[in-house]
């Protein structure tokens, strides 16, 4: 009786820690390599590179449609920098001809329903 109150505690006694661990720990890294799964990533991103730097176009024309329309949405809003590559410098010059083009009604405002 005296080995059985000295004995360590056991696994049903012993109080729940205090934040619960999802499988594999909080820490650990998932099977497969960055990305998770089992195959690792599943594409490779590529970097975006400015359209007009790599062409060398200087100026952004209001009258080439073609090009703007590119650069614009299907609801009509101008598509933003992360999604299309473009740098400052040319995006700030793209969204004035875009602009500009819109208030002579070469390019829409906004689609129809």
């Amino acid at each position: 009786m005296a080995d059985e109150t000295t004995s360590t505690p056991s696994t049903e006694q012993q109080a729940p820690s205090p934040r619960p661990s999802g499988p594999g720990g909080p820490r650990t890294p998932r099977p497969g390599g960055p990305g998770g799964g089992p195959g690792g990533r599943k594409f490779f991103r590529r970097k975006k590179v400015c359209k007009f730097c790599t062409e060398k176009i200087d100026a952004i024309s209001y009258r080439d449609v073609r090009l703007l329309q590119q650069f614009v949405a299907e609801r009509g809003k101008i598509v933003p920098r992360r999604l299309t590559g473009v740098c400052t410098r040319h995006q700030r010059r793209l969204s004035v001809a875009i602009k500009q083009s819109r208030n002579i009604a070469l390019l829409a405002f906004a689609t129809r329903y």
